[in-house]
């Protein structure tokens, strides 16, 4: 019989039987290894356990610990779920149903609308199928074979996918259900023991608004109990700290339907919060070397022509209008606008870098789907900046920037992240030469600032790779806000161009950078970071001054006014109610200090002092307390 080689990730190398199964291989592996094994990468391609392998590579075992296992895991919970679903309602059809960053969903054609019984029936079904063992088993079949089957059971969205393919297409069985599917997927059903079916919304087939619309039903699966149940609590504390439920118990923002889906409206104490966030932001960049620029909303659809934008981000954006039998778009992006500046004066060698910043509003269409409070909107302010630098300034400027957005974020409370290089995309502009310089630039920048990445293959932006930075918050989720992109594209399509020493024109490269991401999804990952408790210095009303009877409302307002004039904000509650009442009502509000103010206390010139979910600090004096907030502040507390 004919031998292979398999090359293990530790070098090694051993030779096997042509036909062997990666599971074969598994079963002379450590315990551990073979424990938590369900899937194999042979020659970079994920393969089941029980694919012959047929000639030489290399062999890695994919574990149900790491991400790329936890993938496999959910995608296979996906179709355990749908098999449940098809169980007790044979006449649903079925669309996608993929894993996603916290588990999986199907989407399902159902004329009966599931609720949250029907969610328990389905995983009680769900448990059957996976007590019965069955075994995930790939098939192959003809593209017409898999047309043929999948119409005899009434799977029209399925049909409608094998159509779209361009080569044979690869199902899947576990007892008698078949998908569409391209796999990996663990041995058998008896793998997935532990999981929860959490809720269902609604999507559109194909994400658009004129197909059918289908339900989408989520769940999460983990390989032990232990993890779902800590998963289960993180969720529920996750939804007490939705920005949407606590935006309006805080007073902070509003979406109204009647201005439209995706449209902000910054209440008073949110609108505050958003200028501390701007003025601290205007502050470090001017101490950075960035000069500010503003630009108009809208532009003549020419300048997104030649940007690329309607090319690459047409679907993104908004209607031309007519305007003087001309046509204008209002703004997806500010970086065009920045371009022209630069293109207004011939720039020498010695003008570069050139670090330009704005607080720019920019519009994009988003489906009605998608969009989510503060963090999917159609209307939203980029913090942006375009950096033009020579080409051998790229590194250290780069460098900078990574600095400055790392500083920028720790001053927000975010000192724990992911980031992740993302490389060229299927669809790209630019010479492959350039994405080369352009992707080194950022890795060597990272490497020279300490911080560990990993590579998003693929999933840079079409004019030139990207660093993402995904802030972790107070309970371990991942959110996506900086990011840093290297663009010699647009430099060269607006043929920007700098005098060198020797007196020709050169060009500059451009790197764009957005630290917070946006005002809006930044203050809504900041709601749920912090549950609404901001940090003093971010804190619309850092003071509530509480006094017991009608008898201290001198006093207090003596204290509130000093307050106010020395930078404090205060809010005076002089209403006719407990004390108790005005305390649990402070405390709902999450104001940082309470000063209680009592009989005692206007005999002592003192103030009784509390703190939120801290509890009674005690009696101060004026000056003793007001030092105290005051060191708060300025340390970003």
């Amino acid at each position: 019989m004919d031998k292979i080689k398999i090359t293990f990730p530790d070098g090694k190398s051993r030779e096997f039987d042509a036909g062997v199964t990666a599971m074969d291989i598994l079963q002379q592996m450590p315990g551990r290894l073979r424990k938590e094994s369900i899937a194999v990468k042979f020659n970079d391609q994920l393969l089941d356990l029980n694919k012959p392998l047929n000639e030489d590579g290399t062999l890695e075992f994919i574990t149900i610990t790491s991400a790329e296992g936890m993938d496999i895991f959910w995608h296979s919970s996906a179709h355990v779920m749908a098999h449940a679903i098809k169980n007790l309602y044979p006449e649903a059809k079925f669309a996608f149903g993929p894993p996603v960053e916290n588990g999986f969903y199907y989407d399902v054609d159902l004329d009966k609308s599931l609720n949250p019984e029907d969610l328990q029936k389905i995983e009680a079904e769900m448990q059957s199928i996976v007590q019965a063992d069955h075994p995930f088993e790939r098939k192959s079949f003809s593209k017409q074979e898999a047309v043929e089957l999948f119409k005899e059971k009434g799977e029209t969205f399925k049909v409608e996918q094998i159509e779209r393919l361009g080569e044979p297409p690869s199902v899947y069985r576990e007892g008698d259900f078949y998908d569409l599917c391209r796999g990996p997927h663990v041995p058998s059903t008896k793998y997935i023991k532990y999981f929860k079916l959490l809720n269902i919304a609604g999507a559109y087939w194909l994400g658009d608004e004129k197909n059918p619309q289908l339900q989408r039903v989520y769940g999460i699966a983990f390989p032990k109990k232990s993890r779902l149940d800590d998963y289960l609590v993180r969720l529920e504390e996750a939804k007490q700290r939705d920005h949407r439920k606590l935006g309006k118990e805080l007073d902070l923002f509003s979406i109204n339907d009647q201005i439209g889906p995706g449209l902000v409206l910054w209440h008073p104490k949110g609108a505050f919060i958003r200028h501390q966030i701007e003025s601290y932001w205007k502050e470090r960049h001017l101490e950075g070397g960035y000069d500010f620029v503003h630009s108009p909303h809208i532009a003549k659809a020419d300048l997104w022509n030649a940007s690329g934008h309607l090319d690459f981000f047409g679907e993104n954006m908004f209607s031309p209008m007519d305007v003087d039998e001309m046509q204008y778009i209002v703004k997806p992006m500010n970086c065009p606008f920045h371009l022209q500046i630069y293109k207004s004066v011939t720039k020498s060698y010695r003008d570069l870098p050139i670090r330009w910043a704005e607080l720019g509003t920019v519009y994009r269409y988003e489906r009605s789907g998608v969009l989510h409070g503060l963090l999917r909107v159609r209307g939203f302010t980029q913090d942006d900046a375009h950096i033009f630098c020579r080409p051998d300034q790229l590194n250290a400027e780069v460098v900078r920037v990574i600095r400055f957005s790392v500083s920028i974020l720790e001053a927000f409370g975010f000192s724990d992240y992911d980031v992740f290089v993302s490389t060229r995309p299927e669809n790209y502009v630019g010479t492959l030469e350039n994405w080369q310089t352009a992707t080194r630039a950022l890795k060597e920048g990272l490497e020279e600032c300490g911080i560990e990445y990993a590579i998003d293959p693929g999933e840079g932006v079409f004019y030139g790779p990207k660093i993402d930075i995904k802030i972790r918050d107070s309970i371990g989720r991942s959110w996506q806000c900086s990011t840093i992109q290297v663009d010699f594209n647009e430099p060269e399509r607006f043929d920007l161009n700098f005098i060198g020493q020797d007196g020709e024109k050169h060009r500059p490269i451009m790197i764009h950078r957005a630290l917070l991401g946006s005002l809006e999804r930044f203050f809504g990952v900041l709601i749920e970071h912090y549950a609404g408790a901001f940090p003093l210095w971010l804190a619309p009303v850092q003071v509530a001054v509480l006094p017991i009877t009608e008898h201290q409302y001198k006093y207090a307002l003596q204290i509130h006014e000093k307050l106010l004039a020395q930078g404090i904000r205060s809010q005076l509650d002089d209403r006719s109610e407990k004390v108790g009442y005005k305390i649990r009502q402070a405390s709902t509000l999450k104001i940082p200090y309470m000063f209680i103010v009592g009989p005692k206390e206007v005999e002592d010139k003192t103030l009784s002092v509390r703190r939120h979910k801290e509890g009674d600090l005690g009696t101060f004096q004026y000056a003793g307390i007001v030092e105290k907030i005051k060191k708060q502040v300025s340390s970003k507390q």
